[in-house]
């Protein structure tokens, strides 16, 4: 009985456990079709590119991670895919703990449903338009560790709420609108790492307990209205590693206890109003890289302990009140790059040891009080770039060694005393680009001709000096010079025909009471001041009037045959222009579409097909079209690009061709030019774009440069750099291969907005159906990649070598091909020479750009690597387009 009993309870459980199972499996089945549903539903509104093409299997749809059985949404990344709607729906994933919606063009405020995620501990909605104020609902995430609502439209205060967020990690509001003070409960987030509120409009002081009760490792509030002192708590833990205060209002001391962070690698805390001096305890910090201090008003004499921070690539100490001299201790700073200290009271000579430092590139000690001579081994360091000594007290001779500074692009030594002639050596300096100023000086003799070697210099200044003899005609080859000054010397005769001389100001040669010649306005040549006889007058009076005499006939003789010509040209033009109108006004349009809805009534197909039959409405021509400006009657202005030498084929399978073009005219991508419509008449295919006035990015490099307005901008550069890679790698992700990626097919609207154009030729052409040969859909000169010479195929590594390419062109503001590199030499080749050539990466960037400031060259040099990368011979080892939007975004990151 009792083995009976025990039989029945056994199979009691068994069947309870069963039972259990079945409604464990039950519930997660219902949990996963819910998710589905809540996932169809967001892809619908958010306009996700694959979602719902795999209903099986939702967790294996782009950017999801799931649960460990699969039935709940954990992970949620939507990054980078310029993706519009309300974010709203996402709030009904409860089990989601990572939430990325950052790069995309999200607008409206952020939604506070968003508060509702209990499980979260992940959420980024940086890089978007939000706008509003930060909802306080956010304050319920009690589980959040990292909350980045950086670089968007937000404004108002911090919330209040936000302080009950204990497990808070990372906290990034910066680029911003926000106001008000920071609050005191930030510095009571007990886990807080990373703090990073920069580039916003805070007032008040910085919180007294920010750093006392935390870990807090790297703090960035510049471009702020801060204002009060910099407060000790911040190195009471002493776990900071990056400490960036730039751009304020901050007042008193550097605290002594800063050197207490020993792990602090990034001190950053210019454009303050800073007193005192430099704490002696900052050579306890070991970790020490940048330091910079520019712009306060501090004083006394620069700490000899910087010595002891082995590690310090920057040292900036411009526009203090620093005195005394250099510390000879700075010889051993081996990393020492830049040491900037213009715009102090140091006296001294110019500091030998320091030249000693094997790396570094720039040294400025301009605006000071420096005495002494140049030093003979002034370039002892192989590395010098930019020498700056201007407005100093420096005495002596030009040593003739300064020709062995063979990687200066930018020598000044205007303002001082030095004498002497300028040495024929400077001549040697081949890579000085940015500017050579000798100016205000005592500086006698001639003018060596040596210096038309520098044919990469922009700015020559030798003026207000005692300077004589004639402007060499060797002048002539420098061949970028854009200003110069000549002014108050000795110099005389005729300055030499040079297109940068007679486009100066008469102002860059006035002065020299010898010289004569344009810009001035006194002409050379004139005989009568040199003595003449009469006899000699009287001759040269009569040849002149023989000469005029039968210039006049030969004149009147020309004007009667240009008129003669003149009237039959147009009579022949009149002629032509009757045909071509009878043709135009009733062409034999075979098919055309408007894809737009609402631009349907202001296109007509007349007047486009009248455009793109004038060559005064070209705009461009390419590998694949020719591409017009067309106005409509309506007053819209399109771009119509009538394709090249188009296979029959195409136009005989118009099916097929619309139905492609309709596919192109949907793809969402902000950065890709989209067709709004074709025409097709006899065996002519138009295609209809949107006009962009700012044309394309190789005119925005090439030409813009040209305009006086023109102002040097890296960070628009790289912002188009990013663009045309998301372009790109979006059409990877839906499987378009690009046939033809170079400059001249990325278009840049009124915002600098890249677009990548010539999409649709990608689908039209095609090699692999018969559409076209491989030798048409190559690409452009210089952007070809080495392995289509043999394979005969357009492949994605392909596109990323092109891309690479252009990327190049953006850092160095070069053609793709140029004589200049050499015969047989492209941009890729000249670039990956450098090292053999020896020189330096910061050699080959544009230097209007990489001299602005230390940033701007170091996120260009990062910039480079990345361009090395895409363009390296083997196809494998290039990364894909997703890859290096990621390592591009990482630039501007860090």
């Amino acid at each position: 009985m009792r083995r009976v009993r025990v039989l029945e309870s056994d199979l009691k459980m068994g069947f309870l456990s069963l039972l259990s199972v079945l409604v464990v499996g039950l519930v997660t089945s219902g949990e996963a079709v819910q998710e589905q549903t809540i996932l169809v539903a967001i892809g619908k509104e958010l306009g996700v590119s694959g979602w719902g093409s795999n209903t099986s299997d939702f967790c294996s749809w782009h950017g999801i991670g799931c649960s460990s059985n699969l039935s709940m949404v954990e992970r949620l990344d939507l990054s980078g895919l310029r993706l519009q709607g309300n974010v709203g729906l996402i709030s009904e994933l409860k089990a989601l703990k990572w939430l990325d919606l950052s790069g995309n063009n999200f607008l409206g405020s952020i939604p506070p449903v968003l508060g509702n995620l209990s499980e979260l501990e992940f959420l980024d909605l940086s890089f978007n338009k939000f706008g509003g104020s930060i909802p306080g609902e956010l304050g319920r995430l009690r589980n959040l560790r990292a909350l980045n609502v950086s670089n968007n439209l937000v404004s108002g205060t911090i919330p209040d709420e936000l302080g009950g967020l204990e497990r808070l990690q990372d906290f990034q509001i910066y680029t911003n609108r926000l106001n008000g003070s920071i609050p005191m409960w930030v510095g009571n987030l007990t886990n807080l790492r990373v703090f990073a509120a920069y580039e916003n409009e805070f007032i008040g002081s910085i919180p007294a307990n920010l750093g006392l009760n935390s870990w807090l490792r790297s703090l960035n509030l510049h471009s702020n209205l801060l204002q009060g002192i910099i407060p000790e708590s911040l190195f009471a833990m002493e776990k900071l590693e990056v400490l960036v205060l730039t751009q304020n209002q901050l007042i008193g001391y550097i605290p002594e206890s800063i050197g207490r962070c020993k792990g602090l690698s990034s001190i950053r805390i210019g454009n303050n109003r800073l007193i005192g001096s430099i704490p002696r305890t900052i050579g306890n910090i070991s970790s020490l890289t940048y330091f910079e201090v520019d712009n306060n008003n501090l004083s006394g004499e620069i700490a000899p302990e910087f010595a002891q921070c082995s590690n310090l690539t920057l040292l900036n100490l411009a526009s203090n009140g620093f005195t005394g001299t250099i510390p000879p201790e700075f010889g051993n700073l081996t990393n020492l790059q830049e040491l900037i200290v213009s715009g102090n009271s140091l006296y001294g000579e110019i500091p030998t040891s320091v030249l000693g430092a094997k790396n570094l590139n720039k040294l400025d000690l301009s605006n000071n009080r420096f005495n002494g001579t140049i030093p003979q081994d002034i370039c002892k360091t192989s590395r010098l770039q930019y020498l700056l000594l201007g407005q100093n007290s420096i005495r002596g001779e030009i040593p003739h060694e300064i020709g062995n500074c063979m990687k200066l692009l930018e020598l000044q030594m205007g303002r001082n005393y030095l004498t002497g002639s300028i040495p024929a050596e400077i001549g040697h300096m081949k890579n000085l680009q940015i500017a050579l100023n000798l100016s205000y000086n005592h500086l006698h003799g001639q003018l060596p001709q040596e210096l038309g070697k520098l044919d990469k210099l922009v700015s020559l200044d030798v003026s207000n000096n005692q300077l004589s003899g004639s402007i060499p005609p060797d002048l002539k080859g420098m061949l970028s010079l854009i200003e110069v000054n000549f002014s108050n010397n000795q110099f005389t005769g005729q300055i030499p025909l040079f297109v940068p001389f007679q486009k100066s100001l008469n102002t860059s040669f006035s002065g020299n009471k010898g010289l004569c010649g344009d810009p001035l306005s006194n002409a050379c040549g004139n005989l009568d001041d040199y003595g003449r006889g009469y006899h000699h007058k009287v001759s040269y009076r009569i040849i002149l009037a023989v000469i005029g005499s039968g210039l006049a006939v030969f004149i009147s003789v020309t004007v009667v045959v240009l008129l003669f010509m003149l009237r039959e040209k147009e009579e022949k033009a009149a002629k032509s222009e009757g045909t071509t109108t009878d043709e135009i006004c009733n062409p034999v349009i075979i098919a055309g579409n408007v894809f737009v809805e609402n631009l349907r009534q202001a296109i007509d197909f007349d007047a486009v097909v009248k455009a793109a039959l004038k060559d005064s409405n070209k705009l461009s021509i390419g590998t694949f079209s020719t591409v017009y400006r067309a106005d409509m009657p309506s007053g819209l202005v399109l771009s119509v690009k009538r394709l090249k030498s188009m296979d029959k084929t195409i136009v005989q399978h118009q099916s097929k061709m619309i139905r492609e073009l309709e596919k192109l005219s949907k793809l969402c991508h902000d950065n890709l030019m989209r067709p709004i419509g074709f025409a097709i008449y006899e065996d002519t295919v138009l295609l209809l774009h949107q006009y962009y006035p700012n044309g394309t990015l190789a005119q925005f490099l090439h030409e813009s440069a040209k305009k006086p307005e023109f102002k040097p901008d890296w960070p628009t550069r790289l912002s188009i750099a990013i663009g045309v890679a998301e372009g790109l790698a979006f059409l990877h992700h839906v499987a378009i291969i690009h046939l033809d990626i170079s400059s001249g097919n990325v278009l840049v609207d009124s915002n600098f907005r890249p677009l990548v154009g010539e999409v649709e030729i990608s689908r039209l052409l095609d090699p692999s159906r018969g559409t076209a040969s491989i030798s048409a859909v190559a690409g452009s000169f210089g952007y070809i990649p080495p392995e289509y010479a043999y394979t005969m195929q357009v492949t994605a590594p392909g596109n990323v070598y092109s891309f690479g390419v252009v990327l190049l062109e953006i850092l160095t503001a070069r053609l793709p091909v140029d004589e200049a590199f050499g015969e047989g030499i492209d941009l890729v080749k000249w670039v990956h020479g450098a090292p053999a050539r020896g020189e330096t990466p910061e050699q080959i960037l544009d230097a209007r750009l990489s001299t602005v400031s230390f940033a701007w060259r170091k996120e260009m040099l990062a910039a480079l690597k990345v361009a090395l990368i895409c363009t390296d011979t083997t196809p494998a080892k290039r990364p894909k387009m997703k890859k290096v939007i990621e390592m591009l975004r990482e630039i501007t990151e860090n």
